[in-house]
């Protein structure tokens, strides 16, 4: 069963861990991870979810926050302080070789899809992760202040601007990163992750050709909203900012007429039957990853059920 896995950021990151340790062969797994948060600091291409999939993929991520490398130490960053420059998005020692070595490839002329698989064997992971694209397609926040790239608002503002939508700069004149399409029409079952429905999995849906691969497929999302919060992140608050009640039910509204399968939580099994009225599937059960166990069950179940396409309440 070929299984593609649409993701960004740390929900994502760990869900896509889950279902390579899940299936009988991870290398029957394709990762199409967002673009849309990368961005330049110091001269450097930071490509935030890229990373942070591919660390926890390979088994590297800092268990403390779910981003950036385990055992990291930041003497770069202290000495940056010291002198007076930017040290509002942190890059830890260790985390400075990747953006160092993808810079220097990219400067070259190689792809980035092309250096993600180089990186991706070095780092053991046996399952196949891909840009959505090798194009720069930044995430642009619309808030009350103005237009913010995604970084600025995210990490330097700590989210805190209003938001009153969303762009995806240069998207539609984009091109998919070899081997997403192919990956997509020939997937059995596409699974959204956990990750927030407007600046990660909307990066990747925008993308000309993506939507289309998807038609006919089945389709299952998992919500990142528990009890009407984001299990991480500013999901919840931008569906408040955005005139939505944040809820399980909601993230499954935002994706009328994508998905066949929804996944939620146990916490909110009373919203199974509204969600019905959307996705024909639905399945009701523990979705909090809170260890490696905990993320490989909730995969295998989800993979079981999707293959079985019936529903779990």
């Amino acid at each position: 069963m070929h299984t593609v896995v649409l993701a960004g950021g740390v929900g994502g990151a760990k869900f896509a861990a889950g279902v390579q340790s899940a299936l009988p062969n991870p290398a029957d797994l394709t990762v199409v991870v967002n673009v849309g948060d990368d961005f330049t600091h110091f001269g450097l291409k930071i490509c935030p979810d890229l990373d942070t999939v591919c660390y926890t993929l390979a088994g590297l991520e800092n268990p403390a926050t779910g981003w950036g490398r385990r055992g990291e130490s930041w003497r770069v960053m202290e000495a940056v302080a010291v002198l007076g420059g930017p040290d509002w998005f942190r890059l830890g020692d260790l985390d400075l070789a990747t953006h160092l070595e993808r810079t220097r490839r990219l400067q070259s002329g190689q792809p980035l899809s092309r250096i993600v698989a180089d990186f991706c064997k070095a780092w053991g992971i046996p399952a196949r992760v891909l840009p959505v694209t090798d194009d720069a397609v930044p995430t642009m926040v619309l808030t009350d202040e103005g237009e913010l790239a995604f970084q600025e608002y995210f990490v330097h503002r700590r989210w805190q601007p209003r938001v009153r939508g969303f762009r995806f700069a240069g998207a539609e004149n984009a091109k998919t990163a070899p081997g997403v399409l192919e990956a997509l029409r020939v997937a059995d079952a596409v699974l959204l992750a956990p990750s927030n429905p407007f600046v990660s999995i909307a990066p990747i849906l925008a993308i000309p050709g993506v939507l289309e691969a998807l038609a006919g497929k089945p389709v299952a999302a998992v919500s990142p909203i528990v009890g009407g919060e984001a299990v991480k992140g500013p999901a919840a608050k931008m569906f408040r900012e955005l005139g939505v009640t944040p809820s399980a039910a909601a993230v499954a509204a935002h994706y009328r007429g994508l998905i066949s399968h929804f996944v939620l939580d146990k916490t909110d099994a009373d919203q199974a039957a509204t969600v019905r009225d959307i996705a024909p599937h639905v399945l009701v059960t523990d979705t909090m990853m809170t260890s490696s166990a905990k993320r490989h069950a909730l995969a295998a179940e989800v993979l079981a059920w999707v293959r079985g396409a019936r529903d779990t309440i």
